[in-house]
């Protein structure tokens, strides 16, 4: 059964709010949650291309959530999906700001507030570790395992020990994408 437009858009607000709720400490903590609703929640997309809109996402300017809001929202919901799911990306951070930015400031030196701090670091390691693991494994199935560790190793080399900026990291693999044959599908 097709759902109507106005229950699509819905639940692209509802996602994406709750995406934006959850979310604390920006990009970074948000892009998991994203896929938790895009890809297995509401299957709106597969890995594949929730690893396309995210590299997409990537190569522009700007924050993360709201390049993914957008895109994902028009994707599936049109004009209107886009502006709803923009607006949940972005209303609980607007809201937590006008509401509590006299308090956090006056509290920024707390021991209580360093220690959230701290302590939801590992757990955004753990989930963009998963997510980094995800895409990987989707790269062998799509690439090869020796062309998907190449261009891992290339990639760590470049960004990690050579200190290139990561636009020039993904530039190129843009380049390397759009100058090879994909691997023919076996039937």
């Amino acid at each position: 059964m097709t759902k109507s437009k106005w229950a699509v858009n819905k639940d692209l607000f509802i996602s994406f709010l709750r995406t934006g709720l959850l979310g604390y400490g920006g990009g970074p903590s948000t892009i998991p949650l994203v896929h938790k609703e895009v890809v297995h929640q509401y299957k709106w997309m597969d890995d594949q291309e929730f690893g396309n809109v995210l590299a997409l996402g990537n190569s522009l300017p700007g924050p993360i959530m709201t390049k993914m809001a957008g895109y994902i929202g028009y994707r599936i919901g049109g004009f209107s999906g886009m502006i709803g799911a923009l607006i949940a990306a972005v209303l609980p951070t607007v809201l937590l700001m006008v509401a509590l930015i006299s308090f956090l400031v006056s509290f920024r030196d707390s021991s209580i507030v360093q220690g959230m701090t701290q302590a939801i670091a590992p757990v955004v390691g753990v989930l963009l570790f998963m997510l980094a693991f995800n895409f990987f494994r989707n790269s062998i199935k799509g690439l090869g395992l020796p062309i998907a560790i190449s261009l891992s190793v290339v990639s760590i080399i470049v960004y990690v020990v050579l200190n290139w900026h990561p636009v020039l990291l993904i530039g190129a693999l843009i380049i390397y994408a759009l100058t090879t044959k994909p691997k023919k599908k076996e039937a």
